[in-house]
């Protein structure tokens, strides 16, 4: 029954499906999808809630089968992206159609802008990052959603709705 309302909604031009790593993913359709950069299997901007300055981005990573990195590295990374450290976050772990997922949600002010490679740090109070990490067949895929807070808190339902809809491809 899953599939068969996400192919209705992909039809009629709700959602988008896209896939890496041996699974596919419908990404909302409010949600734009960028051009294609390095070491991202997609990147989205989500437009601003009403009253927030500037969009917020969802990027799906997939470096390769066995690249990138643990789970609980990743997830300590994440929350070390925000000062202070986000030490009380608790990590969820679910399983989504049969993969297994661990997500996290964090907020404050977020330090990791530029990335992991920039020489210098844009910093963002008022941020939020729901992360996901997504143990798929041929690699994990790093789902990480940053912005304002509002804007985030916003299109909750969109992410989630992101997860929900993985499938591992046939």
């Amino acid at each position: 029954m899953r599939i068969a309302w996400l192919l209705l909604l992909a039809s009629i031009g709700m959602i988008r499906a896209e896939s890496a790593a041996g699974v596919r993913w419908s990404a909302p359709a409010s949600w734009n999808a960028q051009a294609a950069r390095p070491m991202r299997a997609a990147t989205y901007t989500v437009p601003a809630a009403p009253g927030d300055k500037e969009d917020s981005e969802c990027a799906v990573y997939y470096f390769g089968r066995g690249m990138g990195g643990s789970v609980d590295d990743n997830v300590k990374r994440w929350m070390g992206q925000f000062a202070p450290p986000q030490k009380e976050a608790q990590p969820r772990k679910s399983t989504i159609n049969g993969i297994r997922v661990t997500e996290i949600d964090l907020s404050g002010t977020y330090t990791g802008a530029g990335g992991p490679m920039a020489t210098t740090k844009t910093i963002k109070p008022g941020y939020r990052l729901l992360g996901a990490i997504v143990e798929a067949p041929e690699g994990s895929l790093f789902i990480k959603f940053t912005g304002p807070a509002k804007t985030v808190a916003a299109n909750l339902t969109g992410f989630e709705t992101l997860l929900k809809s993985l499938v591992r491809e046939k």
